[in-house]
């Protein structure tokens, strides 16, 4: 018996520890602070903002490693954190409203072995730095909005059942007051509209004959903050994931609160802007009978209101939405072909077709406007800047509404589930608007009320004592492995090496997380990875005392302890699994290094290291094993 290994198995071991070494390669270059610089909501940078950044950073002494214009903007690379903050500075001193900027990590790997696919691996929020958010879904805000649009079909019913009212508003305790014209035709209406709306709670006013009342039943209310908190959740983590943060922690805390974690963003005002951005489209049908006296008088009609263009111009609107940004299932941002121009095209759910469908049909040569909504929360300031605090002495905070209107075409031929969005300023914009509109709208604004910045020294401080954890309790294995089993403990320190490159390598391909409890993970699995060699050795050893031959030594204990490896390390990853399923951030960060770790140091120790054995003493007649 001459234990003599495989030609494939040497290819398979050389090809695995090639594509290990490969791809956690871009681990070694580490990451350089940089800067992103866009205009601002995604307006186009003209020519001369280069040279302005340029002489910006050469006004405050600060050189780059890089400074690069391209058609998203421009891109700064810096030698330093210090020269980054130092150039975030200078930027919002000098750079003006038009643009905006954010601070980013850009890796330091050359750009060959980024293109080809090889990535470093992500750092969480305790490891890289970066921003965690807590923020609390505004349910009032979102009833009232159901209230309203309530409102608008009641409105809808009555007209096409032909049954006039006084007057239709909402009253003060949120309930949907409708006096009709005719006292008799009250019982009529109310049967109507519990016909075509009956999810409603309807009530007769016992003292006004003419009047009755509809508001949201409790089940319905119940149902709205669900939703609002899952759509809201669905809409963050869709425009995260698409703006390209990282490995995103976004959970559901309590009934109304979202916890948000964005590892690696160390601009806060940046991501508040982009969490608190509830932005959506109206369509909505342009008044053009009262829109000359409305222009000239400033006064808005019953049923309509003034709007404006984004260059100031006034436009009368009927006051009911056809559909909104909800009926909107896909939108993707390109140029026309013949203008050249950006454009948004829209798909729309089968209730929107419908609407679009139906109300474009009956106005053919009226104007259709796209109006552009976005709610914004922000802390209140004097008129001096400085922030105002309320009695506890907490930043308070104001909701601001923008609304204008982007294009109001006429309507040439009856559309349907798709169409396209024109008047946009740029091709950014365009994928911007095209972005959140994908994403979804956040169904209630959310209001920002605590928020920590993990900033890259400490992040930095927690990686360094991560890394020396892992060198000890490296270290101590090698040293122990070597001098107690002395040449078969090289080739166990050699698979050992080989693990931890092999994890780093899994950990960037499959571009997962790794944060401090996944750190403790790879420093158990160093031990844990010795322990199937040492299994195999002492077995090795056990053999030798037996009498057998040093040949059959090695192929005896190989044999025999394979049994065992696999029935220890298959338990454990049953408890990792189980930890990924059941635990929640740092436990399941903590289960996957620990999988990893697993299933690397099966293959390492039970083949490589028996490669290794093989190719010293394969093939040859042996007297003693230095073991």
């Amino acid at each position: 018996m001459l234990n003599k290994t495989p030609w494939w198995k040497y290819i398979v071991v050389a090809l695995v520890m090639v594509c290990g070494m490969y791809y956690a390669l871009p681990n070694i270059f580490g990451n350089d602070p940089g800067m992103t610089i866009r205009g601002a909501r995604g307006l186009s940078l003209d020519q001369g903002a280069l040279e302005r950044v340029q002489g910006i950073l050469n006004a405050a002494a600060i050189r780059p490693l890089s400074l690069i214009q391209d058609d998203r903007g421009i891109r700064v690379r810096f030698a330093s954190s210090e020269d980054q903050l130092g150039a975030r500075d200078a930027m919002a001193q000098n750079l003006g409203d038009q643009y905006s900027s954010a601070l980013t990590l850009v890796s330091g790997a050359p750009d060959w072995l980024l293109n080809s696919g090889a990535h470093p691996m992500y750092l969480g929020l305790d490891l890289r730095g970066g921003v965690h958010f807590l923020l609390e879904v505004d349910m009032e805000t979102a009833i009232d909005n159901a209230r309203e649009r309530y409102e608008d079909d009641i409105r809808l019913v009555l007209r096409e059942g032909k049954l006039r009212y006084r007057g239709l508003r909402i009253a003060g305790d949120g309930a949907v007051e409708v006096t009709m014209r005719n006292p008799e035709q009250r019982d009529e209406a109310v049967r109507l509209v519990e016909r075509e709306l009956g999810e409603l709670d309807l009530e007769m006013d016992e003292v006004r004959p003419d009047v009755f009342r509809a508001d949201l039943s409790q089940t319905q209310i119940d149902e709205i903050r669900r939703f609002s908190l899952e759509q809201n959740m669905t809409a963050l983590r869709n425009r995260i994931d698409q703006l390209g943060v990282a490995e995103p922690v976004v959970q559901q805390q309590g009934d109304n609160r979202i916890v948000i974690q964005l590892p690696g963003v160390q601009d806060t005002e940046r991501a508040k802007r982009i969490l608190g951005r509830a932005a959506t489209l109206e369509m909505r049908m342009v008044d053009e009978k009262n829109t000359a006296e409305a222009e000239r008088s400033g006064q808005s009609p019953a049923g309509a209101r003034l709007y404006r263009f984004r260059d100031g111009r006034r436009i009368l609107l009927k006051r009911s939405i056809i559909y909104s940004g909800d009926n909107i299932v896909d939108a993707a941002a390109s140029i026309e072909s013949q203008t050249g121009s950006p454009i948004v095209s829209i798909t729309l759910d089968a209730e929107g077709a419908r609407k679009n469908s139906r109300i474009t049909a009956d106005n053919i040569g009226n104007r259709m406007a796209v109006v552009y909504v976005e709610n914004t929360s922000e802390t209140e300031k004097d008129a001096e800047g400085n922030v105002v605090l309320d009695d506890s002495g907490v930043p308070k905070r104001v909701s601001r509404k923008l609304e204008e209107v982007i294009t109001a075409p006429v309507i040439r031929d009856q559309l349907g589930k798709r169409f396209q969005i024109e008047g946009i300023d740029s091709v950014d914009e365009a994928r911007d608007l095209a972005l959140m509109l994908r994403s979804g709208s956040l169904a209630a604004p959310v209001e920002i009320i605590e928020e920590r910045t993990v900033g890259p020294s400490l992040g930095k401080a927690n990686i360094d004592q991560g890394f020396m954890s892992v060198v000890v309790g490296f270290a101590v294995v090698l040293v122990f492995m070597l001098v107690y089993y002395r040449l078969f403990g090289l080739a166990a320190n050699i698979a050992l090496t080989t693990n931890l490159v092999l994890m780093v390598a899994v950990l960037s391909f499959f571009q997962a997380t790794l944060t401090l409890p996944g750190v403790a993970g790879i420093v158990l699995t160093v031990g844990m990875a010795v322990d199937a060699n040492v299994l195999i050795f002492e077995r090795i050893r056990e053999e030798l005392r037996n009498g057998n031959s040093p040949q059959a030594s090695i192929h005896l204990g190989y044999d025999k302890a394979l049994s065992t490896i696999v029935d220890a390390n298959v338990t454990t990853l049953i408890a990792a699994v189980v930890l990924f399923n059941f635990g929640t951030g740092p436990i399941k960060g903590f289960a996957v290094t620990l999988s990893i770790g697993i299933l690397t140091s099966m293959f390492t120790a039970i083949l490589l290291t028996r490669v290794l054995v093989n190719w010293y003493y394969g093939g040859r007649n042996v007297r003693q094993l230095l073991i």
